[in-house]
């Protein structure tokens, strides 16, 4: 590890321990409107879906799957502090994502799936699994979750680094649709209530750098449900 680099870890590793946010959040929290109450949820892992977006697969210069690629999050990765760099410079990639509950998508929310690329792409070209590229604490961060009585074939994502919109996708843009993926998920895995299902990114993904302030939103149309601000450190 360049020597800069262990440096500017070490610095985040020392504010962040002085400020006491050093720790995983492992939960997120779904909106009630009718109590006008938050409850915490804590789930037991995030399924993420990888290359659902034709155009973020031509930006990483991956092949179109035939079927949903699929890899997981554990809990431990939830955390509410944006990272720039941890052990090496991290990628932001935006997500619609829903919690599930008795086998059904209640609740929708946007996230960032955090991702270690340099490295991902070592694993890549060994053909080895992406788990320490992508499913590391600090690599999935959430919204509030607003509950959703039916699927909205219009619900999209937007994020703003810095004011300017980087990020713009939604359902309509996907190649596998989220209730085709959790019956897909359903055939070999159990997702138990509370789960996370991050449906994957489209274009637009980069390199965060400490300072940049991140706001995202989940939209019905052009109804915003839910938005969410970070800054990175």
């Amino acid at each position: 590890m360049p020597f800069s680099t262990l440096s500017q870890t070490l610095t985040i590793v020392l504010k962040l321990i002085k400020e006491g946010s050093l720790f995983v959040q492992n939960s997120v929290r779904l909106i009630q409107p009718e109590a006008q109450t938050h409850k915490p949820i804590t789930p037991a892992k995030i399924v993420c879906v990888g290359r659902n977006y034709v155009d973020h697969i031509k930006e990483l210069n991956n092949e179109v799957p035939e079927q949903p690629v699929y890899f997981l999050k554990p809990n431990s990765a939830i955390s509410n502090t944006l990272y720039s760099v941890l052990g090496e410079p991290l990628h932001y990639e935006t997500e619609i994502c829903f919690l599930v509950e008795q086998g059904k998508l209640i609740a929708a929310g946007v996230g960032l799936d955090i991702t270690k690329r340099g490295l991902q792409s070592q694993l890549k070209a060994k053909s080895l699994p992406w788990e320490r590229a992508k499913a590391f604490d600090g690599s999935a961060l959430f919204s509030d979750f607003v509950v959703i009585d039916s699927l909205s074939q219009q619900l999209q994502l937007k994020l703003w680094i810095d004011g300017v919109l980087v990020q713009q996708g939604g359902i309509s843009l996907m190649l596998h649709k989220p209730d085709v993926v959790l019956a897909d998920i359903a055939e070999f895995m159990t997702l138990q209530d509370g789960d996370i299902l991050m449906t994957g990114t489209p274009k637009g993904v980069g390199q965060i750098v400490a300072g940049q302030r991140f706001v995202a939103q989940l939209l019905d149309g052009e109804q915003c449900l839910t938005e969410v601000s970070w800054v990175a450190v």
